[in-house]
């Protein structure tokens, strides 16, 4: 039983690796697969291999992770349901702003207790100078992909009627991406 479990263990580290290893040198897997495809029965041909084509460094791994698309509304903006917290929170996303930007009812409905006094940062917005709380949200999720420990800024109800999430989220993706009216969110 432990050796067929070890054998089990090797085989799967060995598939797992494949693709970090194509990643890093797909010429070689491509040169493979062509032997595979154009060989004469009893001919041994062996493949280019150069070390040329051997990467200095590291490829930056392609995203495998987690993907979220947002389609345009019909003013052109992403908008969408967010978890702020575990709470939903409908929101706009906003690669103009630098943090994630809350209002006061939806800090009060996420967990965050603010006082006046904590409204104490001035910022600048399209509507002028405002005070503003800054905060941490613990997590912030958008379909599969989350992030932890995202920098945010409470203002009053009346200054921002629609939460906006901004680049101190966005940063934190593997890649976001606009085009034809689709935004793609990849983490």
């Amino acid at each position: 039983m432990l050796r067929k479990l070890l054998i089990l263990c090797v085989f799967a580290s060995a598939s797992a690796s494949i693709p970090a290893a194509y990643q890093s040198n797909p010429r070689i897997f491509e040169d493979l697969l062509k032997l595979a495809v154009t060989a004469k029965p009893g001919v041994e041909m062996k493949p280019e291999v150069s070390l040329a084509s051997v990467p200095d460094k590291p490829v930056a791994p392609l995203p495998t992770g987690r993907k979220v698309m947002v389609t345009a509304d019909a003013r052109g903006h992403f908008s969408s349901t967010f978890k702020l917290n575990g709470r939903q929170v409908d929101g706009m996303i906003d690669t103009g702003a630098t943090l994630v930007a809350v209002n006061s009812s939806t800090a009060r409905r996420i967990g965050l207790s603010l006082n006046p006094s904590d409204f104490s940062h001035e910022v600048n917005t399209a509507n002028g100078t405002i005070k503003a709380a800054l905060v941490t949200i613990d997590r912030l999720q958008i379909g599969s992909i989350g992030v932890d420990g995202v920098q945010a800024i409470v203002l009053d109800d009346k200054a921002l009627r629609t939460n906006l999430i901004g680049m101190s989220f966005l940063s934190r993706l593997g890649k976001y991406q606009a085009e034809n009216g689709t935004l793609l969110l990849v983490q």
